[in-house]
């Protein structure tokens, strides 16, 4: 089957964010996505009707599966500065709308405590036939995370960008790795959204494609045996998106500030550029091996920033608090080219305190409950401080 990819002016941003809606008494969940989205929507004439989709009721929120989540996006971006901005005018609609009713909101990829059992979906046709067909592992998904989309300016330099991209998946995942907890119990993983989200058949890791044609092919192959509607139901962790003429990147856990959002946007803004960049210049991109990535993941979704990966094929390691900042002292030329040096350097303060599930566990071996990590995690992303209220 053919697919259409609509180019991108090269290296534009779009950021999603996933938001937690909580109860700011019990500080469980709270299912209210639909009344907030309609009452924002409001404000710019979109009113709410029963065969309207409801990812329509905002311009810049919609729903996800559950409704207790609000996705805010931007725009199409120049600058890293642009996206925060853009992120910030519209999480103050929805922080306003959420304050009203009682609750707030937090950014991480679980919530410490609430149960997955007790959330209700979220009014679309789309979602409630996900949930039919993929049962309990949908209906597990109370997760949360941020996807950053980076424009490219052909389908086949989206394929072999994502191909390359593959290397740094561990430096994204340790970075904004926030999911310690899930039920009230401490994992022992620094992301447990990772695993719990690779349960979904076309969801994890991506293939090594050779080029557009395969991914036409491949594409063609699971709409016509009926294991996707749509190649909007392909979650890989980085993957092409044909009508926004990006390479997307899905790895990372939701990021509790956007001070520490757009640093990681900072990093893949100049990744996709560099890689670009290689690419043009007729330099080589090292694509690693898949059982390499695999390995690589499940480090970094264990052991966030202090897991060691493998760098090359004879097994030799790195630690991730190491490698960081490295990439980002390669990257810093890129950086100062695309205005986001200030952005990109924000990402060693990441490393040098500590990514949110640190946090988040320093606070309970502090001697803080579940319900103080749910109070901190909202007092970081009002304040847009990282530590805040620990």
């Amino acid at each position: 089957m053919a697919i259409d990819f609509t180019p991108s002016e090269r290296c534009t941003l779009g950021i999603e964010v996933e938001l937690q809606l909580v109860d700011r008494a019990t500080r469980q969940l709270a299912s209210a996505a639909t009344p907030i989205l309609t009452e924002v929507g409001a404000r710019y004439g979109i009113r709410a009707t029963q065969a309207g989709p409801p990812e329509n009721l905002h311009p810049k929120a919609k729903h996800e599966l559950f409704e207790c989540c609000v996705e805010i996006i931007t725009g199409i971006c120049s600058t890293v500065g642009e996206a925060k901005d853009d992120l910030t005018r519209t999480l103050k609609e929805i922080d306003e709308a959420a304050a009203a009713r009682g609750l707030g909101l937090l950014c991480a990829g679980s919530h410490p405590f609430s149960d997955w059992h007790d959330q209700q979906l979220s009014p679309s046709p789309r979602y409630a036939a996900l949930v039919q067909e993929m049962q309990w592992v949908a209906r597990r998904l109370q997760i949360f995370g941020i996807h950053f989309h980076v424009g490219v300016r052909s389908a086949e330099k989206a394929i072999r960008i994502a191909n390359a991209l593959r290397h740094y998946i561990p430096h994204f995942l340790g970075l904004s790795a926030s999911s310690p907890f899930w039920a009230g119990r401490d994992t022992g993983l620094a992301s447990s959204r990772s695993p719990v989200f690779e349960n979904l058949p076309t969801a994890g890791l991506p293939y090594v494609l050779s080029g557009w044609d395969e991914f036409e092919s491949f594409m063609g192959t699971l709409l016509s045996a009926g294991a996707i509607s749509s190649i909007r139901e392909v979650w890989w962790d980085i993957r092409p998106h044909p009508d926004f003429g990006t390479v997307e990147l899905r790895i990372c856990d939701g990021i509790p500030t956007l001070r520490e959002v757009v640093a990681v946007a900072a990093l893949a803004q100049c990744l996709v550029h560099w890689l670009d960049s290689r690419i043009d210049a007729g330099e080589p991109v090292h694509v690693p091996r898949d059982w390499t990535v695999r390995q690589n993941k499940w480090r970094a979704a264990r052991h966030g920033l202090q897991a060691s990966v493998i760098v090359d094929e004879a097994g030799a390691q790195r630690r991730l608090a190491e490698a960081v900042p490295a990439l980002v002292a390669e990257l810093a030329p890129v950086a100062a080219e695309l205005g986001c040096a200030g952005e990109l350097r924000a990402v060693l303060d990441i490393v040098d305190h500590g990514p949110s599930y640190v946090r988040q566990r320093n606070l309970v071996a502090a001697g803080g409950s579940l319900m103080d990590v749910v109070d901190s995690l909202v007092e970081e992303l009002r304040t847009d401080r990282p530590g805040a209220g620990s």
